[in-house]
């Protein structure tokens, strides 16, 4: 593996859950070789945060999002010119973390779906990929995108843990798909997918804090323990590893834009 080779597209390295060592967290992603790290926001005060924190390293890019849980039944217009104006900002290369999660209850199912074509075209309009989050809404999440897309909707689906005709239905759309950690646990499903679609539709993440890989699991995880994962997606490939920690590298690499 060569240095810095590992990206991690989607880490909440801005989250609380880092304030206390969050240099330290840095300083063993880079010993781990990360060399590109998307820190998404949840909400327009997350994705100021994710924006601070890119403006300080030259390998960290921010996201600005609306994630499904920060909906509400109502949102105000001035709630988007806001999120939009950061999303102008010099390092942000995407708008995420959008999309749909029904999975609690008072999930406002048609303030999430407004919510998520709003981002949408948020996302057409400033020619960004979008990073998607979803959770027991795969219909309703597959019908939107189809309503809502254009030839400028590209971008990854976060924390991809759906099936392989799942994973083709996302590849159609112009999405990749964005393995954690889930990967490496037993019961997971993720290797037969990994294994059924093309190394460029790949991409590999963290989603720290949560969603730590085996042999990290169940403690907090963070963006070194990507190389874990990728070594997952390696052993599961019949491409040499070098090609395929490179592949996934440059694959974020492009589908983000980062020189």
């Amino acid at each position: 593996m060569t240095s810095s080779s590992l990206a991690d597209i989607h880490c909440h390295l801005s989250f609380p859950e880092f304030d206390e060592d969050r240099e330290q967290v840095i300083e063993r992603l880079r010993e781990a070789g990360v060399g590109l790290l998307i820190d998404p926001g949840t909400c327009a005060e997350s994705s100021r945060r994710s924006i601070e924190l890119a403006d300080r390293y030259d390998f960290i890019y921010a996201n600005v999002g609306l994630h499904p849980h920060e909906v509400t039944a109502q949102l105000s217009p001035d709630r988007y010119d806001e999120l939009e104006t950061l999303a102008r900002s010099e390092k942000v290369v995407g708008i995420g973390e959008i999309g749909l999660d029904y999975h609690w209850p008072d999930h406002h199912p048609e303030a999430q779906q407004e919510a998520f074509r709003e981002m949408l075209r948020m996302a057409t309009r400033l020619d960004l990929p979008v990073v998607i989050h979803c959770r027991d809404a795969w219909p309703d999440m597959l019908r939107i995108l189809g309503e809502e897309r254009s030839s400028a909707l590209r971008g990854a689906m976060h924390c991809f843990s759906g099936d392989i005709e799942m994973a083709q239905h996302c590849i159609e759309l112009g999405l990749k798909l964005s393995i954690p950690g889930i990967v490496t646990y037993k019961k997971s499903t993720l290797p037969e997918v990994v294994q059924a679609v093309g190394l460029d539709d790949l991409l590999s993440e963290t989603d720290a804090p949560y969603l730590a890989p085996v042999p990290k699991r169940g403690k907090r995880n963070e963006p070194a323990f990507v190389k874990h994962t990728v070594n997952k997606i390696a052993d599961l490939r019949p491409e040499p590893f070098e090609e395929v920690t490179g592949a996934l590298f440059s694959n974020a690499k492009e589908l983000f834009a980062i020189a």
